[in-house]
Parts: C-alpha cells; sequence; structure tokens
C-alpha cells in the first residue's frame, strides 16, 4: 500500500513502543567454550569477540593485564607486528583489545566471507605471542610519555584519584599506574600472564551480524580445539577501602584557570534492588542534556559546557559519580549547585511533565542502543557478565514505564545526601 504523503504520520512516544531484545542463541565448542550469536543485520559483515577473565582484578603486578593485552597482536614465532596489522588490512577487517577491571578483550570486526581467512590469525595470537623486547621497550616509552602529558590536565588527575577515595587504592577499581610501574614491568611477566589468563583461560564467545551456515564449524574448527577453560579462574575478593576523608582539593597547575570536580559515593550495583529505579533519578539529576544539572549550570548559569552524572558500570560494588570542570572562579558556586538540586529533589516532588520527558529519552535511548545485531549483542555481553538475564531487561521497562514520583523521591532522600559523597576539585 502505497502511504498518502500529504497526511502527517502519527506521533507516538516511546513509552508506547512495544521493545523486545532479540534473544540469542548459544551452543558449545568442543573445548567447553559457549558461544553466544546474534544472526541478524542486512549488511554482509560479523563481528567475533573473545572475552577473556584476564582484566586487572587478576594480575598481581600493576599493569601486566593491560599491557598483556595491547601487545597480543604484536609478534608471534611466525610473523612480526607489521605481518599481522597488514594481514587484517588487506581483508578490510579490523582487530582491536580492550582490557577492563575483571575482563579483557579481542574483537574481530570483518566481512563474513573472510571470517575463515583471519579467524586462524587470531589462533595464532592466542597460542603463539612471544610480546618481543623490542615491542614491549616502544610500548613502555609511549606510555610513560603519555602519562606524563596526561598527569598535567586536571580531569585526568582527577579521575585517577576519585577513585581511589571511593575504592582505595589497592582495590583493582581504585587503582592507577606509575612511571615507575612502567620501569619495572618486564616481558616474562606478560609471557606468564598470557599463558595462564589467554591461552589456557576461561574464554567467552559473542558473535553477531549476517552470519554464513559454515560460522558455528568454523569457530569450532578454529577455537574449539584451544586449551580454553582447562583451569578453574577463581576472582579472589578484594576489600574496598575507601578515604576517611570526604574533601579534597588539589592544586596541580598553579596557573590553571580550569577545575575538574568529581563528586562520588559508593553504590551498589545492578542486583540491588533500588539500580533499576536509581537510574532513572539519575536521568533526571544528570543523566543526559536535559537534565536538572545542566539545565542549571550550564544553561542557566553558564559555569561549564557539560556536567554529567552517572553510575560506574561495574561487576562488584560501583559508584555514583558527578562530573564536570568549570572555571576555577565558579569552582565552588557548580559544588554549590550541584548539592541545591539534591536537596530539591529530595523535598520536591517531582512534576508529571518532567518524568514523562525522562521516560521516553530512556526508551527512545535504548531502542537507539539496540539498532543492530552489534548493539544487541553488546547487550547481551554486559547482561551475561553480570550475571542477569532478559528478565533484567523487561523488569527495567516496567520501572521505567511505571516507576512514581513518590519513590523517586525516596530513593533522593535515600542516596542523594550530601554528607556521603566525596568531592574533590583539581585545578
Amino acid at each position: 500500500m502505497t502511504p498518502n504523503r500529504t497526511l502527517a504520520p502519527d506521533i507516538k512516544d516511546a513509552v508506547e513502543f512495544d521493545v523486545q531484545l532479540k534473544p540469542y542463541h548459544s551452543y558449545t565448542l568442543d573445548n567447553g567454550t559457549t558461544v553466544y550469536s546474534i544472526d541478524a543485520g542486512a549488511e554482509e559483515v560479523v563481528m567475533v569477540e573473545l572475552v577473556f577473565f584476564a582484566g586487572n582484578w587478576h594480575e598481581q603486578k600493576n599493569i601486566v593485564a593491560a599491557t598483556t593485552n595491547h601487545l597480543l597482536k604484536n609478534g608471534t614465532n611466525k610473523k612480526d607486528a607489521f605481518a599481522i596489522n597488514e594481514h587484517f588490512e588487506f581483508h578490510g577487517a579490523y582487530l582491536s583489545r580492550s582490557c577492563f577491571n575483571e575482563t579483557a578483550t579481542i574483537t574481530l570486526h570483518c566481512l563474513n566471507k573472510h571470517l575463515g581467512k583471519l579467524l586462524p590469525v587470531v589462533t595464532e595470537l592466542l597460542t603463539d605471542a612471544i610480546f618481543p623486547e623490542s615491542e614491549l621497550g616502544i610500548y613502555k616509552q609511549n606510555q610513560k610519555q603519555r602519562l606524563e602529558v596526561n598527569l598535567k590536565k586536571c580531569d585526568f588527575v582527577a579521575n585517577r584519584l576519585i577513585d581511589e577515595y571511593v575504592y582505595g587504592f589497592n582495590h583493582p577499581y581504585g587503582k592507577y599506574t606509575s612511571a615507575n610501574d612502567f620501569n619495572e614491568l618486564q616481558q616474562q611477566d606478560l609471557i606468564d600472564f598470557y599463558k595462564q589468563y589467554y591461552t589456557n583461560g576461561k574464554c567467552l564467545v559473542f558473535v553477531a551480524g549476517k552470519l554464513l551456515p559454515d560460522t558455528e564449524a568454523l569457530l569450532n574448527k578454529e577455537l574449539g580445539q584451544l586449551p580454553f577453560n582447562q583451569n578453574e579462574v577463581v576472582l579472589q575478593p578484594i576489600l574496598q577501602v575507601p578515604a576517611i576523608d570526604k574533601k579534597y582539593s588539589i592544586t596541580n597547575d598553579a596557573d590553571g584557570v580550569q577545575t575538574a570536580i568529581r563528586i562520588a559515593r559508593p553504590f551498589p550495583n545492578r542486583h540491588h534492588p533500588d539500580f533499576s529505579k536509581v537510574q532513572i533519578l539519575n536521568n533526571l539529576f544528570g543523566g543526559f542534556f536535559g537534565s536538572r544539572l545542566m539545565s542549571n549550570i550550564r544553561e542557566e548559569k553558564g559555569y561549564t559546557y557539560g556536567i554529567h552524572s552517572f553510575i560506574q558500570n561495574h561487576l562488584h560494588n560501583t559508584a555514583w559519580l558527578i562530573s564536570t570542570e568549570a572555571g576555577r572562579d565558579v569552582a565552588d558556586a557548580t559544588i554549590t549547585e550541584v548539592y541545591k538540586e539534591m536537596e530539591i529533589l529530595r523535598n520536591e516532588t517531582i512534576d508529571a511533565e518532567e518524568l514523562d520527558l525522562v521516560r521516553n529519552y530512556m526508551i527512545g535511548s535504548l531502542l537507539g542502543d539496540l539498532d543492530g545485531p552489534f548493539q544487541i549483542i553488546a547487550r547481551w555481553k554486559n547482561y551475561i557478565l553480570n550475571n542477569v538475564t532478559a528478565e533484567y531487561f523487561y523488569n527495567s521497562l516496567a520501572t521505567v514505564r511505571n516507576v512514581s514520583a513518590e519513590e523517586l523521591q525516596a530513593l533522593a532522600v535515600k542516596y542523594l545526601n550530601p554528607d556521603e559523597f566525596y568531592e574533590l576539585k583539581v585545578v
């Protein structure tokens, strides 16, 4: 039926849409590795992401996990770094690595027809990486130079310190690097970590895109024969030791004209019954461009280009964080306004129109986040690593649609108390 272009389409609020999370298909390779798969999309592309439990939580020496992950593709016994990169580029593919607190990833994006030519090289990197001394030396030099530059930036220093205050320096979420950490890094540290947490490590595989019929067999041929999952990876508990003092003011650059402001408090993770409702309160408070913090501190006062509030995405206990940079002369006034907005949320019921705006923003954003197979599998990966199911997704949707202004006010009374927040200014 040809649409009538003279008539405007019906306008629907995002909350009226029936949002569905496409389920994944899972199967197990010969070596016990679980694969989570989404077959969708119109383009002839595929993404294969290998998730290893090889984050900095598992390292015995600072920055070993991140360095091992970065140098995985910098040489094997058969290929040097140039040959490895050239192979992926020749096939129009991109191989990336990332290291997080508990996990580390290797991610391949390519045309689906080239997957069979690229997976064997990925396998080679996982079984035969040698971490050449020359590559390690270049990496250490570059990282020390980058660190030296970054330490002059107030926002970089503030991001390091606020995590230390909330979690403690010896906690994986709170520790940070120094130049001496790079000086002490040895090739053997990387080799030992690589063998334990990659070659013989715990691995999950996430696959998404327009999958060819032989994808499962191909993954089993190349990845299912590796010695993954032979040893149980135990996440040793590490005590969170927050700082005693709550307020800090640091002069990093005596001539600096901008102040980095971080205000944060410890907060439970997504398994806590308040988490989904607090996400709504957070968005209203400072989670999007139309939030109260943005309207007040950016639009009305002009103290900053942007201010944001968010809950860190950690698998364990996390933090609620407000982050901004403001002029040095208005830093204290900015902090005052943050606390003022907390007070208003504690004392006044949220207007129905504002709450509807936030509901529509959150569900509209969710629709965008589920636009395509790569985005869908990314959400599933987050859920699987956090040990939650599709029920969590639909319960969260119901919470967004149904939470009341009174419930949000009660949560503001419970959590938005200035005395419970760490406050940091770095000039």
